[in-house]
């Protein structure tokens, strides 16, 4: 009988759309990424893994971004404006040399498409632009206005932004967002676009039976329209600096732990408004993607609070979250959205049993396998059902760098461990490439494996994605 596919092995890989080849500066939805998509579905493969879409600060970290519900306008393919009659050419490739210029020309596709709207208010593109204006409200203008604002104080952190700007005044934001509603249409504009891209791209994907696997940052950052718009719900005191922020502690790889700096959340608040701030967060991640990652989900257990004014991480301590209630309203909001807890690093007993507990996959990484040890739970005949298994994450070396780089182990070892046996071949007829990441499967609670002990020589590494 034939297998669903469900039942089935699935591989999958990891690669964000930046790295995609193309004529611009960086990867995009266009043409590559389609291309992309027939490659791995051609291949056998049955998930494409992506890191955090969202607009980044300068330094280009997808895990650090101004907002976590709008896109990166970097992604948005110029072509496809090209084909629509919003640019030229010409322009189009004047807008791939870098992005500064790709901004200045989708300043140009969007007072192009807002003329076009207001000349034709009924035509489908009018029309789908007005739906999803409506449909973003819960955190459009407020990224906009930040994002516009901003601009407009020479990028200086929102906490020394003008008092009624600061505290969300709404007579003095009303104020400049009537100075800078030009700025702001062409921000809506942008969003509006890259929504349209990626829901073309989503819907090539499943055509070609190809899961989009997105992933949720665990933490924020400060400069973020979700800080500034939401300040009661983080630890911030009344100039909006933070009172507390996140990182680890001390461990294998940092004798110091990580002072990451991000606001903590104030779990109290969010509790109080039944974790609204984060099911908006995963009705967004449902509107984009299959499958969501949630990264650092040993936060949702307890998280390493330290105090603001810490010059080492080492000043911290556990402090216990409501993981248990939010995963609880997530289930009861979206039943069917697949998730993955990201469970690498210093994990406990008790994170494993919250994992347990909603029947999450966790991740299972192969270049952290090879020390030595028989009992080291990345070796392959260790791995547990439901897990997903990686060659490596964004965190780590290439494979072929791996296996290059000198070492006291033999790395061939693990060569010898990935090959399947003849049993295993005769047994599962699994799509090629099922030695490189294993099916994601989606469990119930019943057939969800028993939690297992961490051991001490996990040496996954701690990091913000």
């Amino acid at each position: 009988m034939k297998k669903s596919r469900q039942a089935m092995r699935q591989a999958g890989v990891l690669l964000h759309p930046t790295s995609l080849p193309g004529p611009g500066f960086c990867g995009d939805f266009g043409a590559d990424a389609r291309r992309f998509v027939d490659l791995i579905a051609d291949a056998g493969l049955r998930i494409w893994q992506v890191l955090p879409l969202g607009p980044t600060h300068p330094d280009g970290c997808p895990y650090q971004c101004f907002s976590v519900h709008a896109g990166n306008p970097d992604l948005i393919d110029l072509q496809w404006l090209v084909e629509r009659g919003l640019l030229s050419a010409e322009q189009a490739a004047q807008g791939a040399a870098n992005p500064d210029a790709k901004y200045g020309v989708l300043d140009k596709a969007c007072d192009a498409f807002l003329a076009r709207s207001d000349a034709a208010p009924t035509s489908p593109m009018a029309q789908n632009y007005a739906q999803f204006l409506q449909d973003s409200a819960f955190w459009l203008e407020d990224y906009v206005r930040f994002r516009a604002f901003r601009d407009a104080e020479q990028q200086r952190s929102w906490a020394q932004w003008p008092i009624g700007l600061r505290d969300r005044d709404p007579t003095a934001c009303d104020a400049m967002a009537a100075q800078l509603a030009a700025q702001l249409d062409r921000l809506r504009v942008r969003q509006f676009i890259f929504d349209r891209q990626w829901r073309e791209l989503r819907a090539y994907a499943a055509a070609r039976d190809v899961q989009l696997f997105g992933d949720i940052p665990i933490f924020v950052h400060l400069e973020s329209a979700d800080v500034w718009a939401h300040q009661h719900l983080f630890d911030l005191d009344e100039q909006g600096q933070p009172i507390t922020v996140t990182g680890v502690p001390p461990d294998y790889f940092s004798a110091e732990g990580q002072l990451w700096g991000n606001p903590q959340y104030h779990w109290q608040r969010m509790q109080g408004t039944a974790f609204e701030w984060w099911l908006q967060r995963f009705d967004s991640a449902a509107r984009q993607f299959d499958i969501v990652r949630i990264d650092h989900f040993r936060a949702l257990q307890a998280y390493w609070e330290i105090p603001a004014g810490a010059t080492s991480a080492r000043e911290g301590r556990w402090v216990e979250a409501p993981g248990r209630e939010l995963l609880h309203a997530v289930r009861r909001r979206y039943p069917e959205l697949k998730l993955v807890a990201e469970n690498l690093g210093l994990i406990t007993a008790d994170v494993e049993a919250l994992r347990a507990e909603f029947a999450l996959p966790g991740m299972v990484v192969l270049q952290f396998a090879f020390d030595g040890s028989p009992d080291n739970p990345y070796l392959n005949h260790m791995h547990k059902r439901g897990d997903i298994v990686y060659t490596g994450t964004h965190d780590n070396n290439t494979t072929l760098g791996w296996f290059r780089k000198p070492r006291r182990r033999d790395p061939r070892a693990g060569v010898r461990l990935l090959r399947p046996s003849r049993r295993e071949h005769a047994v599962d007829a699994d799509p090629p490439g099922h030695g490189i990441a294993r099916r994601y499967r989606h469990y119930p609670l019943a057939g969800f494996p028993r939690a297992r002990r961490p051991q001490p020589h996990e040496h996954a590494r701690h990091h913000r994605g």
